[in-house]
């Protein structure tokens, strides 16, 4: 997946995440592991909200993404707001930095646009040769609940200023994985519409599959919550977020 034409309507059609509050809630957890400061990577960060976040508490942030439209956009919101973050356009599962940083965030399900639970492994092993041993890593998941309860075979509408954007879903009969298709309508100055699609797919992966990936590639899983709460995930919790730590000489 590209978000090639995605880019430009990215943040008015997301207009609903709050990017500070988030940005605060991981904040909390990497400051209970004594991580306050420091390079932090933000790995597939879109367009850059949530770097200007951390970057903004203090961090020197990293951020990485598959996309240059997307990280077009993330370098000009750095910019007004007067932060200085370097952005590399490179996939996830392919990071290559130049040392080590203190901690890695991949937020709002982006590990769930990897291809298969190998493919997640892979990620986590490469990206253990970039975090400081001891180092924190956070990322959060949609769940098999959401992808088969909320997902599924549904469709959403958003009706914003200067876009229109129909969301249809279809659920696989693995039961995990979500196909997405989304149809843009993009308002121009002379109240036509430009049309365009982005096609891609989701897969939710179990909490058994993720812990392989995670303690296979030398990390070891020390917390599991809710989103925005400090309790386990539950049967009905959409999106979890885990929190993993880089073993030490591992």
């Amino acid at each position: 997946m590209s978000y090639t034409s995605f880019a430009s309507v990215y943040d008015e059609l997301t207009q609903n995440v709050d990017y500070k509050k988030r940005a605060e809630y991981i904040a909390s957890i990497l400051a209970d592991f004594d991580i306050r400061d420091g390079l932090l990577l933000d790995l597939a960060c879109g367009t850059g909200s949530l770097s200007v976040e951390f970057s903004k508490m203090g961090f020197e942030v990293i951020g990485t993404d598959a996309s240059p439209d997307m990280l077009m956009e993330a370098r000009e919101k750095a910019m007004e707001n007067g932060e200085n973050i370097l952005f590399l356009c490179q996939k996830m599962q392919e990071t290559d930095l130049y040392g080590t940083v203190r901690a890695i965030v991949c937020s709002l399900d982006s590990i769930n646009h990897l291809s298969n639970a190998d493919e997640m492994r892979k990620t986590f092993q490469v990206l253990k040769n970039f975090i400081d041993d001891g180092g924190i890593m956070i990322f959060d998941v949609n769940t098999i609940y959401k992808h088969q309860e909320v997902l599924g075979n549904n469709t959403f509408i958003y009706d914003e200023k200067n876009v229109y954007c129909v969301w249809q879903n279809s659920l696989y009969p693995d039961g995990v994985t979500v196909g997405i298709n989304l149809d843009f309508f993009v308002k121009n100055e002379d109240d036509s519409y430009n049309r365009f699609t982005e096609s891609f797919k989701e897969i939710a992966f179990s909490d058994e599959e993720i812990t392989d990936a995670v303690e296979s590639a030398g990390f070891k899983v020390v917390k599991r919550y809710r989103e925005f709460s400090c309790g386990q995930p539950k049967e009905d919790t959409q999106r979890a977020y885990y929190v993993i730590r880089r073993d030490y000489n591992g």
